[in-house]
């Protein structure tokens, strides 16, 4: 299948072991069906790809229905294509198409930390512990650029919302894709709370990590 990505679910985290008897953290994601809503091809649409629906809803709007047909989705996200011309329209996708030791990129909302200080938000050092400095630990210093030009530059380093942001993690290693539960595991961390919907793409890294 040349489908380049899949949406997924995050579960949560777990320890697997290898055949060395060494331990990786994984993240669990649970693929659930995804069925290809669309096809775009060159000739069409000036690029290939293919449009996955998955999470079905009786709740779409009548442009929608005559979109995907009598089965609507709740999300649809575009994947890349090496060859559209093998797949149609209604297929159903699932993890077999990632390989074990494939490296994958996976993108999520992050986790929202809401209205955060300098030192959660940017890694800020804080205010020395002595000489009564006694309630400025956290705080960000001084902002401001002398009497020339006498305001704060844009885009300054302060206290503000962190979290909730669109982050893509690269470059994880596909540990375990189980076709039969419909669950992948990658190495490492992936972004998003649990139950978040995450999109895993086909890494074009090759080769191992140093």
């Amino acid at each position: 299948m040349s489908v380049q990505g899949l949406i997924g679910k995050k579960i949560g985290t777990t320890q697997v072991f290898r055949d060395d008897k060494s331990a990786d953290c994984v993240t669990v994601i649970r693929v659930d069906s995804c069925v290809v809503t669309q096809i775009k091809t060159i000739e069409k649409d000036g690029y290939s790809s293919v449009q996955i629906g998955t999470m079905e809803t009786g709740n779409a709007s009548m442009p929608m229905k005559g979109h995907m047909g009598e089965t609507s989705f709740k999300v649809l996200k575009e994947f890349s294509v090496i060859d559209s011309s093998e797949i149609n329209k209604g297929d159903v996708l699932d993890v077999g198409i990632f390989q074990i030791g494939e490296r994958v990129n996976v993108t999520a909302l992050s986790k929202g930390r809401g209205f955060a200080g300098g030192v959660k938000r940017h890694g800020f050092h804080g205010g020395p512990k002595t000489h009564g400095q006694s309630d400025r630990h956290r705080a960000p210093g001084s902002v401001g650029a002398g009497s020339s030009p006498g305001r704060v530059f844009k885009g300054k380093k302060m206290a503000g919302h962190y979290g909730a942001a669109r982050v893509t993690v690269r470059n994880l290693e596909v540990v375990l894709a189980d076709v039969s539960r419909g669950v992948i595991l990658l190495k490492g961390a992936v972004p998003g709370h649990r139950n978040s919907l995450v999109s895993i793409n086909k890494s074009s890294f090759k080769g191992g990590l140093k």
